[in-house]
C-alpha cells in the first residue's frame, strides 16, 4: 500500500490510524485513495503501457510524471522524479490506462509542461535522506509559526513540506487578506537554511490536507475523494427545508458543508410539482395558510388563522385544486375531504410475539407448600381461631401437700423401646419417601390405639 507518503503514518510505511496496517482493501488511511480496477489485467498484444504515472506526496498533492525510461512502475513504488530545483521523493498512486481519465477529468494535457519527468526508482540513500527531512517538518512549522507572530502577521501556517533532497522547504498557510511575508522569508532562510516558499490556501484545501472525521462519523470528503470544491449557498439548506443554524451547517473549514450540494438535484425536481407556497385558501371555515412541507411524501400542512396551532395535512393535488376553485371564486367546505386524509399505516408490533405469555409459566416453585407441612404435623389446612382455648385452665394451679402420699402405678410396664440400651428393639425406618402413603387414613392422622384395660 501507499503508506508511507501520508501525514499519519509517513516513515516507516504503516499507517498510524487504522489498525490493519495498510493491509486493508480501501487503502489504508491514504487521501484521495484511488482503486485501480484494471491492475491485474493485462493489454492487448502491441500496446505498450501509458507512459504517465499519478505521484503522490504528502497529504493530498499529488503530480503527473513521465516514466521515459520506460522503467517498470506498480502502486506503492517509490520513485525520484524532478524537483524545482533538485529531485524530489514521492510514491506512485496510480499506473496504466486509469492515468488517462484522471488527467482527462482534471483536464491536464498530454504535453502540457506540468507533466515532469520520472527518474528512476527511490534509492536507499534517497529514502532515508528523505525519512530525515520529515522529521524536521513539525519542529519546523513550529519555529515559523513563532517568528511569524513576532512579525505580526495575520496569517496562520498549517502545514510545512519539504522536498525529497532537503534543498526546498514549503509553507502552506491561510490568510483573511494579503499578506506581506517578505521579511518573514528572510529570517526563515536564515533560521533554516534551505529555500524558502510560501503557498496560500483557502480554508477548504487547508481541511483537505489535514483531514478529519465530520459530524456524520466518516472521514472528511475533501480529504479521501473531493478534489473540486464548488460554491455552497444558504439556499441549498431552504430548499431542502433545513434549520439555518450555523453550527450544524458548517463544517470544519468553518464554510457550508459541501455534502449540502450532494442531493440539490433530487430536492429542485421533487419542488417543480409544488404550488406556491405564498398564497392563502379560503375556506368556509376560515383562511388557511401554509406552515411547512414533507418534499417526498408530496404532503403540505396548513392551519387556519384562527387556529394557528393545529397543522393540517393535505396532499398536493389536493392543494392544487383548492387553488383552482378560488381562482374561479369557489369557496370550499373544508381543506380536506375525509377521503382524502391521509391512512395512518399500522405498524407491526413486535413487542410481546408470544401472545402475551409469561415467560416463567413452566418454572417450578422452589418452596414447600404449607398444605404438606401441616399433614406432615398431624394438622389440617385450615386456620386456626384466634383467642384463647377454652379447654385449658388459665386459673392459678392448687398447692400441692407435701404429706399426701405418693400415686403407686400399677400399670402394666412398658417396653425398652431406647435403642440406645442393650436388649432394645430396632427403631423403624424413618425415612420419609419410604412410607406407604397410600395406608394413611383420609384425614392425615395416625390411629390411636385404645389403652390397655386396668388390672384387677
Amino acid at each position: 500500500m501507499a503508506c508511507s507518503g501520508c501525514s499519519t503514518g509517513r516513515g516507516d510505511g504503516t499507517p498510524a490510524g487504522c489498525k490493519s496496517n495498510g493491509a486493508c482493501g480501501i487503502g489504508g488511511c491514504n487521501k484521495l485513495n484511488i482503486f485501480d480496477w484494471l491492475a491485474n489485467m493485462s493489454l492487448p498484444n502491441g500496446q505498450k503501457q501509458f507512459d504517465i504515472v499519478e505521484v503522490r506526496f504528502k497529504n493530498s498533492r499529488k503530480e503527473f510524471y513521465r516514466n521515459t525510461s520506460g522503467t517498470e512502475l506498480f502502486q506503492g513504488d517509490v520513485v525520484a522524479v524532478e524537483g524545482s530545483p533538485g529531485h524530489d521523493i514521492g510514491t506512485v498512486s496510480l499506473s496504466g490506462e486509469l492515468v488517462k481519465l484522471q488527467m482527462k477529468k482534471l483536464n491536464v494535457q498530454y504535453d502540457s509542461p506540468e507533466v515532469k519527468a520520472l527518474y528512476r526508482k527511490a534509492k536507499t540513500t534517497d529514502i532515508e535522506k528523505w525519512q530525515s527531512t520529515i522529521n524536521r517538518e513539525v519542529e519546523t512549522m513550529y519555529k515559523a509559526r513563532v517568528i511569524a507572530t513576532g512579525l505580526g502577521l495575520e496569517m496562520k501556517l498549517s502545514d510545512v513540506e519539504f522536498q525529497g533532497d532537503g534543498s526546498k522547504a514549503t509553507f502552506f498557510y491561510t490568510a483573511p487578506d494579503r499578506v506581506d511575508f517578505r521579511e518573514l522569508i528572510k529570517k526563515l532562510a536564515e533560521e533554516f537554511r534551505v529555500r524558502i516558499e510560501m503557498r496560500q490556501i483557502g480554508q477548504r484545501q487547508e481541511s483537505a490536507r489535514i483531514g478529519g472525521v465530520g459530524s456524520c462519523g466518516r472521514e472528511l470528503c475533501c480529504s479521501t475523494w473531493l478534489r473540486d470544491f464548488r460554491t455552497v449557498n444558504t439556499s441549498a439548506a431552504r430548499y431542502q427545508q433545513l434549520a439555518l443554524n450555523p453550527q450544524k451547517l458548517a463544517g470544519q473549514c468553518g464554510k457550508l458543508k459541501c455534502c449540502l450540494n450532494y442531493e440539490l438535484d433530487s430536492y429542485l425536481d421533487a419542488l417543480k410539482e409544488f404550488p406556491q407556497t405564498d398564497k392563502a385558501i379560503e375556506t368556509k371555515n376560515g383562511i388557511a395558510f401554509f406552515q411547512k412541507m414533507d418534499i417526498f411524501k408530496r404532503v403540505m400542512w396548513f392551519s387556519y388563522r384562527d387556529n394557528p396551532g393545529v397543522f393540517i395535512p393535505v396532499n398536493v393535488a389536493r392543494v392544487k385544486e383548492l387553488y383552482e376553485m378560488n381562482a374561479k371564486g369557489i369557496t370550499p367546505d373544508e381543506l380536506v375531504v375525509q377521503s382524502t386524509l391521509p391512512q395512518k399505516v399500522k405498524e407491526p408490533d413486535y413487542e410481546n410475539v408470544v401472545g402475551q405469555d409469561s415467560l416463567t409459566r413452566f418454572d417450578k416453585s422452589k418452596g414447600r407448600s404449607g398444605g404438606n407441612q401441616n399433614r406432615r404435623k398431624g394438622g389440617s389446612n385450615k386456620p386456626r381461631p384466634q383467642g384463647p382455648n377454652p379447654n385449658t385452665n388459665t386459673g392459678p394451679k392448687p398447692e400441692r401437700d407435701a404429706n399426701a402420699p405418693k400415686k403407686e402405678n400399677n400399670g402394666p410396664k412398658r417396653e425398652n423401646n431406647n435403642p440406645n440400651k442393650e436388649g432394645g428393639p430396632k427403631p423403624p425406618n424413618r425415612n420419609r419417601n419410604n412410607r406407604n402413603r397410600n395406608n394413611r387414613p383420609p384425614n392425615g392422622r395416625p390411629p390411636q390405639t385404645p389403652p390397655p384395660p386396668p388390672q384387677q
